[in-house]
C-alpha cells in the first residue's frame, strides 16, 4: 500500500528560495539604513576615498537586494495562478479584487523599482525599496490579520539581522578590505559600520527569539509533540543550530567588536562572521524542511470526515493571507 510522503521536497526548495529572497532584500535595506546610515551624503567630513567606498558598497548591496526582490517576484508569479483558481477568479481579478494580493504585487513592484534606482546610485530608490520590502512582508496589517502576523514579523526580523550581516560581509567589509586608497583607515571604517549595525542586530535578534517561540508553540500545540513528531524533531534541530548562531553572534559582539579599529581586527571579525553565516544558512535549510512538514494536531483535534490531510502537502493560503 502506497503512503503519502512525509514531505514534498519541491515545496521545501521553494520555501528555501523564498527565505533567500527575503533575506537578500531585507538585508540590503538593513545594511543601507544601519551600517551606511548618514554615510552616503554627497559632502561631509569623510575623505573622498571613504565616500567612494561607501557608495560602491551601497551599489553592490542594491544589486543583491534586486536579486532578492526578483526571487520574491518569481515565487509570487508561481503562486498567484493557483490562488486565483482557488478563488474561482482570473489572475487580474485576484490582483484587483483581493487586497492582500494587490498589496503583494504593488509592494514587489515598488521594491524592484527602488533597488534598480539604488543600483544606479539614485538615493531616493532606497526609500522605495525599504517601503516595498517592509510593507510587502507585513501587508497583513492592512487587512487586520493581526493573528497571522507572527510568521511575517519573525521572518522580517531574521532577514534584517542575518541578511544584513551577510550584506555587511560581502558588500561592506569586502569593499573596504580590498580598497588600497583607504588602507590606513580600513580598521576604522569597518569598526564604524559594525558599530552602526550592532543595535539593529540586537533588537532583531530579540524579536526573532520572541516571535520564534510564539510560532513554535502555535504549531506544536502540546509539549510532547517536541519529541514525538517529525515536526518536533526538526524544530529541535533548528533550535540547536539557532543557539549556535546566537553564541557566535554574542562572541562577535562581546569579543570581536571591541577590538575593531585595525585591519587585523577587521579580518578576525570577517572570519567569525563567516562562521555565523554558515550556521545561519543551515538554519534556513532546516526551516525550509520544517515549514513543509505537517504540524502536530492540537489535543482533541480529529482527522475530520474525510480523514487527515495529506502529510507534507498543506493547502497554501492565497497571497496576502499568510
Amino acid at each position: 500500500m502506497l503512503t503519502e510522503p512525509l514531505i514534498e521536497w519541491s515545496e521545501a526548495a521553494g520555501e528555501l528560495a523564498g527565505f533567500v529572497g527575503v533575506f537578500l532584500a531585507a538585508g540590503a535595506v538593513g545594511f543601507r539604513y544601519s551600517a551606511l546610515r548618514g554615510r552616503l551624503a554627497p559632502t561631509g567630513s569623510a575623505f573622498e576615498a571613504e565616500r567612494r567606498v561607501y557608495g560602491d558598497a551601497a551599489k553592490r548591496a542594491a544589486v543583491l537586494g534586486l536579486v532578492g526582490a526578483l526571487v520574491m517576484a518569481a515565487r509570487t508569479a508561481m503562486a498567484l495562478p493557483g490562488a486565483a483558481a482557488r478563488a474561482h477568479t482570473t489572475l487580474g481579478g485576484l490582483v484587483t479584487g483581493n487586497l492582500g494580493a494587490g498589496l503583494q504585487v504593488g509592494c514587489l513592484v515598488l521594491a524592484l523599482l527602488g533597488f534598480a534606482l539604488a543600483a544606479g546610485r539614485v538615493r531616493a530608490g532606497w526609500m522605495l525599496a525599504a517601503v516595498g520590502v517592509i510593507a510587502g512582508t507585513l501587508r497583513g496589517i492592512a487587512q487586520g490579520q493581526w493573528s497571522r502576523m507572527v510568521n511575517p514579523v519573525h521572518e522580517l526580523a531574521a532577514g534584517l539581522w542575518i541578511g544584513t550581516l551577510f550584506v555587511l560581509l560581502v558588500c561592506g567589509l569586502a569593499m573596504v578590505l580590498r580598497d588600497e586608497p583607504v588602507r590606513a583607515r580600513r580598521g576604522a571604517i569597518v569598526a564604524d559600520m559594525v558599530n552602526a549595525f550592532s543595535p539593529l542586530a540586537l533588537v532583531c535578534g530579540l524579536v526573532v527569539v520572541v516571535f520564534g517561540l510564539i510560532t513554535a508553540w502555535n504549531h506544536l500545540h502540546r509539549i510532547d509533540a517536541l519529541w514525538t513528531t517529525p515536526y518536533g524533531w526538526a524544530l529541535i534541530a533548528k533550535l540547536v543550530v539557532v543557539a549556535f548562531v546566537f553564541g557566535l553572534g554574542a562572541w562577535n559582539w562581546r569579543r570581536q567588536r571591541p577590538i575593531l579599529g585595525s585591519e587585523e581586527g577587521a579580518l578576525a571579525l570577517r572570519r567569525s562572521a563567516r562562521a555565523e553565516l554558515i550556521a545561519a544558512g543551515l538554519v534556513l535549510l532546516i526551516t525550509a524542511v520544517l515549514v513543509s512538514l505537517p504540524s502536530p494536531r492540537a489535543p482533541g483535534e480529529g482527522a475530520g470526515p474525510e480523514g487527515p490531510p495529506p502529510a507534507g502537502a498543506p493547502a497554501p493560503p492565497p497571497p496576502g493571507q499568510s
